[in-house]
């Protein structure tokens, strides 16, 4: 659940800074009245925790993120 939380918020800013660096424009500062208020940067400090858990998640799974909302049971045979 949290590999599909951390995409989401990875994804969303992936677009923030696209439309930052197309358009400059910040959508989420936009959304919560500036880059400066706490909303927005409760936003940007978990989209940056986001990133880091699946950098997390991509090294301790060898690439392979499961970002499915049902839990799994991996075997993994060496």
């Amino acid at each position: 659940m949290a590999n599909l939380f951390s995409m989401i918020f990875v994804l969303l800013g992936a677009i923030n800074w696209f439309l930052v660096g197309a358009f400059k424009y910040d959508f989420v500062a936009w959304l919560f009245g500036g880059a400066a208020t706490i909303l927005a940067r409760i936003v940007y400090i978990l989209v940056g925790i986001s990133g880091l858990w699946l950098i997390y998640a991509l090294v301790a799974r060898r690439g392979v993120i499961n970002c499915s909302a049902e839990p799994s049971v991996e075997v993994i045979k060496k």
